[in-house]
């Protein structure tokens, strides 16, 4: 269990990319994204992980700072998809 934002966002990503892929999604079809951050000052570790995880493919996005999160998690990321 990542306690640091670096960690939680690759977790976060990863459970996004497994959820989708169960069915039968993927990162392509997300249209919007939520990012919640405890700390806006993450928001540069956290970007090039994001962009890395949906590949070149840029839906829109807003980042909000939030005074906390469940769990004492440090992000949490909400999307939108697009069903074909």
């Amino acid at each position: 269990e990542a306690t640091d934002v670096e960690g939680q966002a690759i977790q976060v990503l990863a459970n996004i990319r497994a959820l989708l892929s169960a069915q039968g999604l993927s990162m392509a079809q997300v249209v919007k994204a939520t990012v919640f951050l405890t700390s806006m000052a993450d928001f540069p570790k956290v970007n090039p992980l994001y962009e890395a995880a949906f590949e070149g493919h840029k839906p829109a996005r807003s980042t909000v700072a939030v005074a906390g999160l469940p769990l004492g998690a440090l992000i949490e990321i909400e999307v939108t998809v697009e069903l074909l």
